[in-house]
C-alpha cells in the first residue's frame, strides 16, 4: 500500500507546518490541509501565513499550488484521501468530570464522525494531536459505527518546539508510529523515510 493523497484536518500549529514539510519532501504525494476556520485557510493561501516559524514561509511557497493545498472543503478532502491526519485542538475540559485536567475530546469526536460520513474507501487515520491513551479505541468505535468502510488507526505524536518547528520536522530526533496493522504502519513509515533516516523511525504495535 502506497500513500498518495494525504488530508490533514486542522490547519493549526501542528497540522500546518507538518503537512508543509511532508509536501515539500514528498513531491509525489498530494497534501491538503483543511480547517473550518476560513480566515486561517485564507492566511495559509496568502503571503502572510498564520504561523511564524523560521523557514516555514519559504517551504509553503515552494509547495503550495503544486502538491500542497489549503481548503475549507473538509468533506471533499476526506473523500479523496487515502490517509487522514487528525490534528484538531484538544483543549482542557472546562466543566464536568476532569474539568481543568482532562482533554476535551469534542473536536476529535466530531472529526472522527465527519471522516466516517465522508470517507469513500479504506482509509488510514493518523492521530496527530496529543491524546489520552484510550482515544484510539474511541475513534475506532465511532468509525466502525458510522461508516461502511474500513479504517486503520495509527498514532504519530508530534514533538515540535516553538521557534524550531521546521528544524524539528526536517531533522527529527525520532518519529514514532504506533498501530495494529503492519501494512498501514509500513505505508506511513515510507512517507517519513523519504527524508528521515530509517533508524530514527520507531514503530510499535
Amino acid at each position: 500500500m502506497k500513500i498518495k493523497n494525504i488530508t490533514c484536518i486542522g490547519a493549526g500549529y501542528v497540522g500546518g507546518p507538518t503537512m508543509s514539510v511532508i509536501a515539500d519532501r514528498c513531491p509525489d504525494i498530494r497534501v491538503t490541509v483543511v480547517d473550518m476556520n476560513a480566515d486561517r485557510i485564507a492566511a495559509w493561501n496568502s503571503d502572510h501565513i498564520p504561523i511564524f516559524e523560521p523557514g516555514l514561509d519559504v517551504i509553503v511557497k515552494r509547495a503550495r499550488g503544486k502538491n500542497l493545498f489549503f481548503s475549507t472543503d473538509i468533506d471533499s478532502a476526506i473523500k479523496s484521501a487515502d490517509c487522514i491526519f487528525m490534528s484538531v485542538n484538544t483543549p482542557t475540559k472546562t466543566e464536568g468530570e476532569g474539568a481543568g485536567r482532562a482533554a476535551d475530546l469534542k473536536y476529535i469526536i466530531a472529526c472522527a464522525e465527519q471522516i466516517a460520513r465522508s470517507a469513500q474507501d479504506h482509509t488510514i487515520v493518523v492521530e496527530k494531536s496529543t491524546l489520552p491513551v484510550r482515544t484510539a479505541e474511541k475513534i475506532k468505535e465511532i468509525l466502525a459505527k458510522n461508516s461502511k468502510h474500513t479504517f486503520d488507526i495509527l498514532s504519530n505524536p508530534e514533538f515540535l518546539a516553538e521557534g524550531t518547528a521546521v528544524k524539528d520536522l526536517e531533522n527529527p530526533d525520532r518519529v514514532l508510529i504506533g498501530g495494529e496493522n503492519a501494512v498501514a504502519i509500513a505505508a506511513l513509515f515510507e512517507v517519513y523515510a523519504q527524508w528521515v533516516a530509517k533508524e530514527k523511525i520507531i514503530t510499535t504495535n
